[in-house]
């Protein structure tokens, strides 16, 4: 008796065509998850390529000898130039909507209505198309035509930057590359796929979209949705003088930072004076109730901070570990690219022969049963042009992915 070879699964998202005309980190995001789950990504640049190449000559970036950046948020596409202010490649590109799946742009509004790249010019070229839009703004209202960034949008704009720094006494912190460009790029693409599973039940596509400034108060969703319930916002004390002595961060006698994150207020106290051997803080009258801990958190805090210097952060791993503490390394940078959990499920992945990089963070969605493809090399400015153009010239583009 013989049995039939199983096959290897067909990649979720093979023969779907993506055309990539964003710019910069989220849009593009978006299509490299798709890219990751075997679509066709066509990646539009303009004259003189995408912005996102020259991030590494920013002052401050660290600087490489290649382009990680681009790498990362680039990768398994083919890419082509387009100057759309010249008839021939508005032709190409209404050519490439015709046989695409998505259309995902962040051009401004106004650039898009120069170009003819808007959904209601786009959409009758083909009823099947998904237009994912992304903003920083929004589609309507009076900024929705302005411009903005990550940080300025997302990160200044929702709240995020004025709470997350030490203290109030202190200046707002700015943000990395990337922090909410990421999360808004994995918000696109979930719009995405509804449009698309949508079209399996309508055969029609639809028009999806999210902005860099809902993807912010999203991110800071618990307090401006407090603020709308009326609630008065608490601001950040400095860390030796805190709210709750339970939720701080505490330096070992190594140098090293953790942070504790002890929220359940009685068993978390118990067990927390036990691993630093300090039972007799429980019949502190100081300490005795949260109430008390709270008006005395300071003074708990000071306490926390002797007890921890005595040892290296090695053992107070474990020792913390032991009581099921909510307890976290504070990592540099180096770390966290090197940490033994995050390679263990896969978040740092090798790339596929040719890539710019060796190794990479992967894109952070996964599906049992289906192995993402690994990151292939990220076309260089208009690498595949002549290609993909003569396809055109010639009524049909090749599938890739």
């Amino acid at each position: 008796m013989t049995t039939a070879r199983q096959e290897e699964p067909r990649p979720i998202l093979s023969g779907v065509r993506v055309i990539d005309a964003a710019t910069w980190i989220a849009g593009p995001t978006a299509a490299t998850v798709m890219a990751d789950f075997g679509a066709d990504v066509i990646k539009v640049e303009p004259p003189g390529g995408d912005g996102f190449r020259r991030l590494n000559d920013t002052p401050g970036f660290p600087k490489g000898d290649t382009d990680y950046a681009w790498q990362l948020d680039n990768h398994s596409k083919r890419g082509i130039i387009m100057d759309l202010g010249q008839d021939a490649d508005r032709a190409r590109m209404r050519a490439l909507v015709a046989s695409a799946d998505v259309f995902i742009t962040n051009h401004p509004l106004p650039v898009r209505r120069k170009f003819g790249l808007t959904w209601d010019e786009l959409s009758p070229i083909n009823l099947r198309l998904i237009y994912a839009s992304l903003t920083a703004k929004g589609e309507v209202g009076p900024e929705a035509d302005g411009s903005g960034f990550d940080m300025t949008t997302y990160w200044a704009r929702s709240g995020l930057m004025h709470l997350v720094r030490p203290d109030m006494a202190g200046p707002p912190a700015l943000s990395v590359a990337g922090q909410g460009d990421h999360p808004t790029g994995i918000a696109l693409f979930g719009a995405v796929m509804l449009g698309l599973y949508e079209r399996t039940m309508t055969g029609r596509g639809r028009e999806v979209h999210t902005s860099l400034i809902a993807n912010g108060l999203w991110s800071n969703a618990v307090l401006a949705t407090a603020v709308l319930a009326g609630a008065p916002l608490q601001n950040r004390r400095p860390r030796n003088d805190p709210w709750t002595a339970m939720v701080n961060y505490y330096e070992t006698r190594d140098g090293r930072w953790f942070i504790v994150s002890a929220l359940d207020p009685q068993r978390d106290f118990t067990r927390l004076v036990q691993v630093i051997e300090r039972p007799d803080l429980l019949d502190d009258p100081r300490f005795a109730t949260v109430e008390a801990r709270s008006q005395n958190a300071a003074a708990l805090t000071r306490i926390f901070d002797a007890a921890f210097l005595q040892r290296d952060w090695a053992e107070w791993r474990v020792r913390l570990g032991e009581t099921r503490l909510a307890v976290g390394p504070v990592l540099t940078p180096e770390e966290a690219a090197d940490d033994s959990q995050a390679r263990a499920i896969g978040v740092i992945t090798d790339t596929a022969d040719g890539a710019l990089l060796s190794q990479q963070i992967d894109t952070p969605i996964w599906v049992s049963g289906q192995e993402k493809a690994r990151p292939r090399r990220a076309p260089g400015p208009d690498e595949h042009g002549d290609a993909i153009r003569a396809a055109l010239n010639g009524g049909g583009l090749p599938w890739e992915g």
